[in-house]
C-alpha cells in the first residue's frame, strides 16, 4: 500500500481544519511517501515562509529512520551525537521533534510520514493525527 494523492490531500485538509479547531497558529503540512519523496504539500495564509524546510525536515527523519519525531527527539537528547551524525549523513534535512509522524498501513508497514508545523511541536503532532485518521490511516507520533 502507497499514500495516494487523494489520501496525502485528505490528510493536509484534515489537518488544517484540526488546527483551526484547536485554534492553533498557522500551518503548513508534508506528505512524504515511504522513499522520503514530496507527495504534496500546502502552507496556510500567514505561515512563515521557511516552514517547508521544517515540514519536511520532521517528516523525512520519521520515514528514513523508521521513527517518528518523538523518538527521534528522546534519542537526540539521549544520544545528540548519533542523531548529530544522522542529520549529516542526510545533509542536514531531519529535524527530530515532534509533529514529524509516521504513516502506517493496516499491516503496520511505513507507507509514508507526515511533517506539520507552525504551532508547538505537540500541537503540529496533535493536528496530524486527526489529518492521518481522517484518511484511514494510523499516525506514530
Amino acid at each position: 500500500m502507497s499514500v495516494s494523492l487523494r489520501k496525502a490531500r485528505t490528510i493536509i485538509r484534515k489537518t488544517l481544519e484540526n488546527g483551526h479547531e484547536m485554534e492553533l497558529k498557522p500551518l503548513s503540512v508534508v506528505v512524504l511517501d515511504a522513499g522520503g519523496h514530496v507527495i504534496a504539500f500546502e502552507r496556510e495564509d500567514g505561515a512563515a515562509p521557511g516552514r517547508f524546510a521544517i515540514a519536511h525536515g520532521k517528516a523525512y527523519g520519521s520515514v528514513m529512520l523508521g521513527m517518528a519525531g518523538t523518538a527521534q527527539m528522546q534519542r537526540a537528547e539521549a544520544q545528540a551525537y548519533f542523531m548529530a551524525a544522522v542529520n549529516g549523513a542526510y545533509g542536514g534535512q531531519v529535524v527530530p521533534v515532534p509533529g514529524g509522524v509516521l504513516l502506517r498501513d493496516r499491516k503496520g508497514a511505513v507507507i509514508g510520514a507526515v511533517g506539520v508545523t507552525g504551532d508547538t511541536s505537540d500541537n503540529d503532532a496533535a493536528a496530524a493525527l486527526a489529518g492521518i485518521e481522517a484518511a484511514g490511516l494510523t499516525g506514530e507520533i
